[in-house]
């Protein structure tokens, strides 16, 4: 580029040399009836080189000569003013600036006299003290980042003018490494929809990713990439069961595709509900923190204070779409089972009645607790063992089906508590199903059978 110079001050020589296209005979940084700092003396060059201004300092003065680093003078001088009405960086008219940038670079070398040990021009910060609970937590994030991936979802997209299918980006998100092999664990609907998946490591490097499984209840999906066992580091597993209110947590994350940001919060409350993004059916036993987490952080890991997972980062509740301080993270003793499953099976099979139930309201209007059957298949679970759906008489009249009010002596009250308990069973186990038929309660045993689209 014209005109590019470097500005350096050597330990040795005492100098200063910024390039310039002439010598100037005045400093400009100091006014002109101050008296010109005793350490700085000003020498326009000969002829013979007219490219340099050299600013002496004193070597005699209290200037500590501990810069020696050199630096580019377009690192000093924005890309925006290298070039003055057509002008080039090196034309004359130019001149004035480039020496007030290189009398602010002096003067930056003088206040920065105390700095003790050889540094470049943009001045290193010196060894920062931190606190112990400051130490900790940088401590925690060198550890896990290199744990931390962002993800990006491609989905195909047919031009409408030339029709050819381009990539677009559908959206992003984090997630981290589960194990050396190769599996990514993130949130189902940060992958939903996509036709192609990039995971992006610490390092910046990028793979394309395979989907090995999904649950789309509990919004958790494994990725595969293909890389060397020594480049990934798993993160540290941890437990939710004994989590408590209050206690430290730390999220991380690429949020608006800010890769690797740290925030940090406490537990806000445990044991909440959220609903799953694709099915709707509700996730139990969720964290909340006030740990900020925004569009981005969806997949990335919830810390606790000893960098150990506990849970995914999954929603927030928020008006505007951003971080209000109520966060929800899917505990990692519920994402642990569903993780094993996808990786040895490729799927997660969990067990059904093979009922369509009626919202919570309905039952709550005619002055009822439990889940009320609407429909019952007969060629499903509940179908076959008798359990009657809700329908229509010759003249028209709602006949209610049969309400559930207890699993296994397990008293239901609404459809989270019918999925809570199911949700503790397995594919064939033999449940006691207690209904509500009439004006009176039988119990009705049910083989449970795993979902239609998983067998």
């Amino acid at each position: 580029m014209a005109g590019a110079g470097a500005a350096v001050y050597s330990s040795t020589s005492s100098t200063v040399t910024v390039s310039s296209s002439a010598g100037i005979s005045f400093f400009p940084f100091f006014p002109k009836q101050s008296k010109r700092p005793s350490n700085l003396t000003l020498i326009k060059r000969p002829s013979k080189s007219p490219n340099k201004i050299l600013f002496f300092l004193n070597p005699k003065s209290n200037f500590k000569n501990k810069i020696s680093k050199s630096v580019p003078l377009s690192s000093v001088i924005p890309q925006n003013l290298q070039k003055i009405s057509g002008f080039p960086f090196s034309s004359p008219s130019f001149d004035s600036v480039a020496v007030f940038l290189a009398s602010l670079a002096v003067s930056i070398f003088v206040a920065a006299s105390d700095v003790g040990t050889p540094v470049a021009f943009a001045i290193a910060n010196p060894t920062r003290k931190l606190q112990n609970d400051e130490m900790a937590t940088v401590s925690l994030f060198k550890q896990n980042t290199p744990s931390i991936v962002y993800i990006t979802n491609l989905a195909a997209r047919q031009d409408a003018f030339t029709l050819d299918v381009l990539e677009v980006p559908q959206g992003s998100g984090s997630g981290f490494v589960w194990d050396s092999d190769g599996h990514i664990v993130t949130n189902y609907h940060v992958i939903r929809g996509a036709s192609d998946l990039r995971v992006t490591l610490a390092d910046q490097s990028t793979y394309a990713a395979t989907v090995v499984g999904f649950d789309q209840d509990k919004d958790v999906a494994v990725l595969s990439i293909d890389i060397p066992k020594g480049k990934l580091r798993s993160i540290p597993i941890g437990v939710s069961a004994d989590l408590l209110v209050g206690q430290k947590v730390y999220a991380i994350g690429n949020p608006f595709g800010l890769d690797h940001t740290l925030t940090t919060g406490v537990i806000s409350g445990l044991r909440r509900e959220i609903s799953s993004a694709a099915t709707g059916r509700p996730i139990q036993d969720v964290i909340q923190t006030d740990a900020a987490i925004n569009p981005g952080n969806s997949g990335g890991p919830l810390l606790d204070s000893s960098g150990n997972l506990i849970g995914i980062n999954t929603a927030i509740y928020s008006p505007s779409g951003a971080s209000s301080g109520v966060g929800f993270s899917i505990p990692v003793d519920t994402v642990g089972g569903i993780v094993d499953q996808l990786v040895k099976y490729g799927k997660v099979t969990r067990p059904i009645l093979g009922i369509k139930f009626a919202p919570d309201q309905s039952v709550e209007q005619i002055g009822l607790s439990g889940v009320l059957v609407l429909d019952a298949p007969a060629s499903g679970p509940a179908g076959k063992a008798g359990l009657q759906s809700t329908k229509r008489d010759l003249y028209g009249r709602l006949i209610l089906g049969d309400i559930i009010t207890s699993v296994n002596d397990q008293k239901v009250v609404n459809g989270s508590d019918l999925y809570r308990i199911l949700d503790q069973c397995k594919v064939g186990d033999t449940v006691t199903v207690e209904v509500l038929r009439e004006d009176h309660k039988q119990k009705i045993k049910v083989v449970l059978e795993p979902k239609p689209d998983e067998t």
